[in-house]
């Protein structure tokens, strides 16, 4: 539905009563605020993104309470500001489709998973060992896989739908892996093949590689350069090096721009078009 801009004077005069702390006061805002409807939702998050902090606490409050949350904002004030984590990340990307995702639930379930690895972990025990363990807990216990059969599904590159459904893709199978591995302190990197996804490790005596869409398959770099020229693939050096936060994101963007293409839903596949753009233009930027 399309908005109607506020007017200066009325932006002035709303900015000047916002944190004002009198009950009346903010019960005529509300009130207010209510009667604008989905119009009072730029003004807002404008406020909420500023660098005022008591205006924007005050925003932020009435957003909530109208239930005028701006989940794409979000991710695109999240892109732009090139403080990526990666679990953040993948939390915020998920709820420009699903606004009312549970992230307590989400992080609950990956804090239970770690929690059932620290206890099969007996100490001391080297990072392979340890990921044994997760491949157990993941994908024999819980049992995570790779969705074989609908692979091109977008609900594959969602870490709500993921964690619910069990089932993902590479990367998002990867995503999962990394988040509980995080949680145990352990030092594994997202690297991001040609064609695929996997989790690396560069800190035991020689470098191994877990493939979470192969229920945790562990290759050395022997064997990812065969599977590489299996797929008709040239291996270079560059392809097992870690992938940055930033890439894994926008990786998954481009993967939902093609299967929401495939799944004839054009206008979530402009949505992550417009992300990867987004994503693009501010890395340009900072390497400018």
């Amino acid at each position: 539905m399309e908005t109607t801009p506020l007017s200066p004077a009325q932006k002035s005069a709303l900015l000047s009563l916002l944190d004002d702390p009198s009950p009346t006061v903010r019960r005529a805002l509300l009130a207010r605020f209510t009667a604008l409807g989905a119009d009072a939702a730029p003004f807002l998050h404008e406020i909420a993104r500023g660098a005022h902090p008591a205006l924007a606490r005050a925003a932020s409050s009435f957003i909530e309470e109208l239930q005028l949350a701006d989940p794409v904002g979000e991710f695109l004030t999240f892109i732009r500001s090139l403080h990526y984590e990666l679990e953040t990340g993948a939390l915020l990307l998920a709820r420009t489709v699903n606004p009312q995702l549970d992230v307590g639930a989400c992080c609950e379930q990956l804090d239970a998973i770690a929690a059932r690895c620290t206890e099969l972990i007996a100490e001391p025990a080297t990072t392979r060992e340890k990921c044994r363990i997760m491949n157990r807990v993941l994908f024999h216990e819980w049992g995570f896989r790779g969705n074989v059969e609908h692979y091109t599904d977008p609900r594959n590159s969602f870490i709500d739908e993921v964690l619910t459904r069990r089932q993902g893709i590479p990367l998002s199978l990867s995503l999962v892996y990394l988040l509980v591995a995080q949680r145990l302190s352990l030092p594994l990197e997202p690297i991001g093949l040609p064609g695929h996804f996997i989790v690396g490790c560069y800190d035991d005596e020689e470098p191994f590689f877990v493939d979470p869409f192969d229920r945790g398959l562990f290759r050395d770099v022997e064997e990812i350069t065969t599977f590489l020229r299996s797929h008709q693939l040239e291996p270079k050096p560059a392809d097992l090096m870690p992938t940055s936060v930033r890439e894994v994101l926008c990786r998954s963007c481009r993967n939902l721009v093609n299967h929401y293409t495939l799944a004839q839903d054009i206008e979530r596949a402009k949505l992550f078009a417009r992300f990867v753009a987004e994503f693009e233009q501010t890395h340009a930027r900072e390497s400018a």
